[in-house]
């Protein structure tokens, strides 16, 4: 009996290790370049299907993270899922299908990179641009990124 409840709560504590999701695990994917399926784009992907032209930081957005991350949280279907310092990881979800899509956003120097990807699927009928755009023009609308 003890032998079967010291390997039912190794059994427990190892799938909860496994069922956390950290930030630094979700950072090492941003710098990713999408696959070859057309259902991502990202600021650091040069192939253009999947690229996003860079998103520039003005010296308010460079101050100001709180209020980048405010403008990426009124997303449509956007929910905080993870966060570090200067990196949010987003999870945006579908209304009709409830698709949850993935969106990374971390600050580099004087620019974000971004990176918006879906869980499932193969195509997006350009979902995740719209969405990378969406976040743009409310950027630049609060005067954190430059138009350009």
């Amino acid at each position: 009996m003890a032998h079967f409840r010291a390997s039912l709560i190794f059994l427990s504590l190892l799938l909860t290790g496994c069922s956390e999701r950290s930030a630094d695990l979700w950072m090492s994917q941003i710098a990713l370049p999408c696959g070859d399926k057309p259902n991502c784009v990202s600021t650091l992907d040069k192939r253009e299907d999947f690229t996003l032209s860079p998103f520039v930081l003005t010296p308010k957005g460079m101050d100001d993270w709180a209020a980048i991350k405010q403008a990426a949280l009124t997303l449509p279907g956007a929910k905080l899922a993870d966060q570090a310092t200067h990196y949010l990881h987003i999870e945006a979800t579908s209304k009709v299908f409830r698709f949850v899509d993935d969106l990374e956003i971390a600050q580099t120097g004087d620019h974000l990179d971004v990176r918006s990807a879906s869980r499932i699927g193969y195509y997006d009928f350009g979902v995740n641009r719209k969405r990378a755009e969406m976040l743009r023009e409310r950027l630049i609308q609060n005067g954190l990124t430059v138009n350009k």
